[in-house]
């Protein structure tokens, strides 16, 4: 290239000074002596960036944000990423019900910690986590999916259920990789991580080099094999869902589909989707009816499950309504399931903790509202309510995950009493969102501030944001009467936000018990 011509494609030389002033170089952002710089490169704008500790080891998070559709991506960095010769690559969608909800109707959880996994084995990598729910639908539409799935018994496919309501296979997008690829300065090729030939494509159209690509399968569940069937009849390169001996197990009810309307006396709320969600279940405890449990054991003793070198069942409790929580040994009863199959007490490794989710669309603030309900209250009864803060972080395989223990925690009271609803508020940072928490955690990481609540006045945010009284009105239709138990983090958090309060006397819902989570 001659020295007369423009680096910039239709800019002339004399001008190319002002597309400098204009933007950052190429890599800024890697920069120390620049954390109040926020460059920003095609729609793709730099929020804030902190490590994170994982569970395999320290990765950099690296926090963009959309600026046309306003959705967040967070690359998390490992090893070198600018003079590396190629990079492990993770191209993943978010997943809130695997990921923060504990579900295990699909194997995005799994794909997410496998790719964490194999980047920091190979040394030099990135994961991108793209907010793109369902295939880039957003979770009303993925919640249509399932309930329309479910109601026809897994006989309609995840890919003929979005035809049917009027989606493509996929809505995603990734042109946001390229602008972050020039941001960091990484031009490296990728070898991606993925079952799904799309993603490739994707980035070579973009001009990202790829120098080769791993799967990440794993073994179908239950619950799974009919999405994942789909997956591999649409595409993605997976051979286990034909080969497994595993067998399809279907919601604990029928599932009834609904056209979307607003509720009567909320009219913002537009109640779009419910269906089931089989959830992990907590700490190894296994919730079975007296009839499952007797069933279970009337042929053999308790005790030929408890004794021994490689106990199956560790102990169980009596609860409410007749049922009974039993704690497993998962590996001992792997082991012992090879060599006794048709054992009933080995559908314990399979057997979850059935919710019905609910999904709402706001028109007020263009946000989803997800509601999960357990069992079916009786007007005498005072079910266990959470309002639960997402932590989008804490969707990663973090060392310390409070936010994913507090949530367990809620399932299990929950659990245990057999009546209660958790509403999901999935805006981070206590209301502001998750851009505000990321530059939260930049600014304690960097010494710019030396809490939470100092990071938040630089940012000009009040502490607690949170749309209590959205939350508590809907709410109020998920309860059989105005009283409840209430599960909170602890006292102080409940004097610290005088709104939570304030919002449950103005909609005249009656604390009966107050579960502090951290006494």
């Amino acid at each position: 290239m001659s020295s007369s011509a423009p680096t910039v494609p239709g800019i002339l030389p004399e001008f190319e000074a002002l597309v400098t002033q204009l933007q950052h170089a190429s890599g800024a952002i890697l920069s120390p002596k620049l954390l109040d710089e926020r460059p920003l490169h095609g729609t793709t704008l730099f929020i804030a960036k902190c490590q994170l500790d994982t569970r395999f080891g320290l990765f950099r998070a690296y926090i963009f944000q959309d600026i046309i559709d306003k959705h967040y991506i967070v690359a998390m960095a490992h090893g070198d990423i600018t003079g590396a010769k190629s990079l492990y690559t993770r191209l993943h969608s978010s997943c809130i019900t695997s990921e923060t909800l504990r579900g295990c109707d699909c194997d995005c959880v799994q794909q997410l910690e496998g790719a964490f996994k194999v980047i920091a084995e190979k040394g030099d990598g990135i994961l991108f986590y793209l907010m793109q729910e369902g295939r880039g639908v957003g979770y009303v539409g993925k919640a249509r999916d399932r309930m329309l799935v479910q109601a026809s018994l897994d006989q309609i496919s995840t890919f003929a259920a979005y035809a049917a309501i009027g989606l493509k296979k996929d809505h995603r997008n990734y042109d946001n990789i390229s602008h972050i690829c020039r941001l960091l300065d990484i031009t490296a090729p990728f070898i991606v991580l993925t079952n799904n030939p799309d993603k490739v494509d994707a980035l070579k159209s973009q001009g990202i080099a790829v120098a080769g690509t791993e799967a990440l399968e794993f073994e179908p569940g239950p619950f799974n094999l009919a999405y994942l069937a789909s997956k591999a009849a649409g595409g993605h390169i997976l051979s286990r869902p034909t080969a497994t001996a595993v067998r399809r197990t279907l919601p604990p009810e029928p599932v009834v589909p609904f056209r979307p309307h607003a509720l009567p006396d909320a009219k913002r709320f537009i109640y779009s989707a419910s269906y089931f969600l089989p959830m992990k279940p907590v700490d190894n405890e296994i919730l079975v009816t007296e009839a499952q449990f007797t069933e279970m054991f009337q042929n053999n003793a308790l005790d030929r499950y408890t004794g021994g070198a490689r106990p199956v069942i560790l102990g169980y409790q009596a609860i409410r309504q007749n049922r009974f929580l039993v704690k497993i040994d998962p590996d001992h009863l792997t082991h012992y399931k090879e060599d006794h199959p048709d054992d009933p007490v080995v559908e314990l490794l399979t057997t979850p903790y059935w919710f019905r989710v609910h999904v709402y669309y706001d028109i007020v603030t263009s946000q989803d509202f997800v509601i999960l309900t357990h069992g079916t209250p009786r007007i005498y009864e005072i079910p266990v309510v959470r309002l639960h803060s997402e932590s989008l972080f804490n969707r990663f395989p973090l060392r310390t995950v409070e936010n994913r223990d507090k949530l367990k925690q809620s399932v299990k009271h929950i659990v245990e009493y057999g009546v209660g609803a958790l509403l999901l508020l999935h805006n981070d940072g206590r209301g502001a969102g998750f851009g505000a928490h990321a530059a939260d955690r930049m600014m304690t990481d960097a010494g710019q501030a030396f809490s939470s609540d100092e990071a938040y006045r630089k940012l000009g945010v009040d502490y607690d944001s949170r749309d209590y009284d959205a939350s508590i009105l809907l709410l109020r239709h998920h309860i059989p009467n105005t009283k409840i138990q209430m599960v909170m983090n602890s006292p102080t958090s409940l004097v610290k936000k005088p709104e939570y309060a304030e919002a449950l006397n103005r909609h005249k819902i009656e604390v009966e018990k107050w579960i502090f989570l951290e006494d």
